[in-house]
């Protein structure tokens, strides 16, 4: 559970369906929505203990989580809580690569960029196909369904050992091995080389 001002988010493993009209924002199809809820993870974000806010998460594999529902009650928009939702799911899957399916909504897609996330795939179709009546939102009517990706980080860098000769691989040494090509300067090289090893 993580506690922010009157803000919390708590995990939700019992009566799911106590939450679909909120799910329903996120997700129009209830159908749909049981495909997910009750195999997957349910995180209720609460202010003042009013639940305002849901995700929802499946494990695809032991690498892999997706996230299925994000949503925010209408009023309590453009406050940060979707952004909070987003990285306590993020934060319990942090040795996880994660990836989500979202419309052609500009504003959705600036937001999960916002946030890290980048194109992944798409599915053609996925709306029209899947859902009853057309979905039109901004204007945009949905279609294809569009993956989006964001790689955990595994904490390890990889660094150049201090007794290995650098390659000209960073910006610096592929630009000095454009000007040595026009003037000949192999000094210039070796310096711009040198200057790409990373010691500590």
């Amino acid at each position: 559970m993580k506690n922010d001002d009157n803000f919390t988010i708590t995990e939700v493993d019992k009566d799911k369906k106590h939450y679909l009209p909120l799910l329903l924002i996120g997700d129009e199809s209830e159908i749909m929505i049981d495909r997910y809820l009750e195999s997957g993870t349910l995180y209720v974000g609460l202010f003042n203990g009013k639940p305002i806010a849901v995700c929802a998460t499946v494990n695809l594999d032991p690498d892999t989580v997706e996230i299925k529902n994000l949503a925010v009650e209408a009023e309590y928009r453009r406050h940060g809580y979707g952004r909070r939702m987003l990285e306590y799911a993020e934060s319990q899957n942090s040795n996880k690569q994660i990836i989500l399916g979202t419309g052609e909504t500009p504003s959705t897609l600036r937001f999960y960029k916002s946030c890290g996330y980048s194109y992944s795939h798409r599915i053609p179709n996925f709306f029209t196909d899947n859902y009853p009546a057309p979905i039109i939102e901004e204007g945009v009517t949905l279609r294809d369904m569009i993956y989006l990706e964001k790689q955990y980080n595994t904490g390890k860098m990889e660094l150049p050992s201090p007794d290995t000769e650098a390659s000209p691989t960073c910006a610096l040494g592929l630009l000095a091995s454009a000007v040595s090509a026009v003037a000949g300067r192999r000094d210039v090289v070796e310096r711009c080389q040198s200057a790409c090893t990373v010691t500590f």
